[in-house]
């Protein structure tokens, strides 16, 4: 029922007299125009908070690679790239890893597994990021260094994406923090919706001779991957506005790397860094207007997950399959 609807039918209420009713539908009706309006307000707090970046460096500020304190001069470019290298690589390993975990508690984990395995996959989710950025920073940064780079460097050194020294702080430490840091949003996710999966489609393919594997593929993937990319698309949604973690294990250099042993930034990152010490006018619309590309596509990519996760209620209905 829209929000017009919904009016409506308040009104209808009052005429006939139905004070509890009239009492309970306006305020549940206020209290869900609440997060809207929250949204609105960030949005039109950062825009006219921008207004002197806006004006200064136009349309061009998003593909202005040029950070310069000094001459006043800034743009969004690098903060821009490195949120985009760094949780576009998190993605691409939390996905399937995730993907693959949820698939083991719902097929194949017995209950006593899966509630343990779950429970531990919702406390990672509950561990704060500045725990992941210094754990990322005194413990997995060394492991890497000692393990991981030295054979990684052996084989691939001679691509530019592994080339250089590596150091504690940079785009492939950071890149895996993240990874592990949303792996629990997609794998709880991924979990409930393969979970929602009818019996009946898993018991049709297995009557049909199919093994377990054929199973998963053909009849429970497909009839959840809207739910699947949806998970993954929320995943993305953490790793983008992740700040805290990356403050440790990014680094803070605006700089169009070229290595993921170099050092870089990220927006939030660098909203967090950088905004209590502006000391311009310039420099501090310029880090809110970050904030407010941040925002919309923070706000995009999670519309777009609620948009496929809600598709899985449109699969077609178990008595049709």
């Amino acid at each position: 029922m829209s929000t017009i609807s919904k009016i409506s039918e308040l009104f209808k209420n009052l005429r006939r007299g139905n004070k509890g009713d009239t009492v309970f539908q306006g305020l549940t009706l206020l209290l869900s125009l609440i997060l809207p309006l929250a949204i609105l307000a960030i949005f039109v707090v950062l825009w006219r908070q921008s207004e002197v970046s806006r004006e200064m460096f136009g349309i061009g500020f998003l593909w202005d690679p040029t950070w310069s304190n000094g001459d006043q001069v800034f743009g969004a470019l690098t903060v821009i790239y490195g949120t985009l290298v760094t949780s576009g690589i998190a993605i691409l390993l939390a996905g399937p890893i995730g993907v693959g975990i949820a698939a083991f508690l719902v097929e194949i984990a017995s209950p006593r597994i899966n509630s343990v395995v779950g429970f531990i996959v919702e406390i990672l989710a509950a561990i704060p990021s500045i725990v992941y950025g210094i754990w990322g920073f005194f413990v997995f940064a060394p492991f890497l260094r000692d393990w991981v780079v030295p054979p990684l460097q052996a084989t691939l050194g001679w691509t530019p994406i592994f080339a250089g020294d590596f150091v504690l702080s940079t785009v492939f430490t950071a890149s895996l923090v993240l990874s592990v840091m949303i792996l629990p949003t997609v794998a709880s996710i991924s979990r409930d919706v393969l979970s929602a999966v009818p019996d009946t489609q898993r018991e049709g393919m297995l009557a049909l001779g199919a093994t377990r594997w054929e199973m998963f593929k053909t009849a429970v993937l497909p009839y959840a991957r809207s739910g699947v990319l949806g998970a993954i698309l929320l995943g993305l949604g953490r790793a983008v506005g992740e700040t805290i973690a990356l403050t440790y294990v990014l680094g803070n250099a605006q700089v169009m790397f070229t290595s993921l042993f170099q050092q870089g930034s990220s927006m939030a990152q660098a909203i967090a860094s950088l905004f209590g010490a502006s000391t311009s006018d310039v420099l501090r619309s310029s880090l809110l207007e970050i904030g407010l590309i941040l925002f919309l596509i923070t706000f995009l990519i999670n519309v777009g997950a609620r948009l496929l996760v809600s598709g899985i209620s449109n699969q077609p209905s178990e008595s049709n399959v």
